[in-house]
């Protein structure tokens, strides 16, 4: 029986894709390196050490990763304000699970940095949430199951009793290794990628019913 639902943050309650990849752009062009948008695509919900990292290594830039993320950070957290939007659904979607008395949880292989702007930008602060889990708090990022797992310990709920809402491919084996149910959006992949998910739906506006009963 469903009792709680971990959400995934970057392409679930929001699309902020476009917008550290900017960051990292202007970041990486302070290095004197012309990066491209589609240089993130294959680290694409993997965290920022992987975002960041695996470019830099692409480009052979040997700067330390902690300081190139934190300048990416501050570039990142410039540009989404004002301009950073909850994706179709995602409010109304929390708001429903909460009031059918599910618990809730934001698990995220970003940064806590990342993870709190993001959330206080769309309106959705952590607070409103019964746990978070961003990538620093696990040793292993998606698609291990760590960040799920230490989810599940902080709600207090067994893997097979959650939904976890995901919208990336490590995302949902991260979830499934972990013995979550998954239902996956497809707002980052197209559906043919996102089979090994329990449902798939366009947004969290058209999420089918049996995804919540169960």
């Amino acid at each position: 029986m469903i009792r709680g639902v971990l959400f995934d943050m970057d392409g679930v309650l929001a699309d902020s894709e476009e917008y550290i990849s900017r960051a990292a752009i202007r970041m990486f062009r302070e290095h004197g390196i012309k990066a491209g948008p589609e240089d993130f695509i294959p680290f694409v919900g993997t965290g920022e050490n992987s975002y960041i990292g695996g470019v830099a290594k692409k480009y052979g830039l040997t700067a330390d990763i902690e300081k190139i993320k934190a300048r990416t950070y501050e570039i990142y957290c410039e540009i989404i304000k004002g301009n950073l939007r909850p994706l179709p659904g995602a409010v109304e979607f929390v708001k429903e699970v909460l009031r059918r008395g599910l618990k809730t949880a934001v698990a995220t292989s970003a940064d806590a940095v990342k993870m709190t702007a993001n959330l206080r930008e769309i309106g959705m602060p952590a607070s409103i949430f019964h746990a978070t889990v961003n990538g620093l708090e696990v040793e292993k990022r998606k698609p291990s199951p760590d960040i799920y797992l230490k989810a599940c310990e902080k709600t207090g709920l067994k893997p097979e009793e959650c939904l976890v809402v995901e919208d990336a491919v490590s995302g949902i084996r991260a979830a499934k290794a972990a013995g979550c149910r998954c239902l996956a959006l497809e707002t980052s992949f197209h559906r043919s990628l996102l089979s090994e998910a329990d449902w798939i739906c366009k947004d969290l506006s058209e999420v089918p019913e049996q995804a919540l009963k169960w």
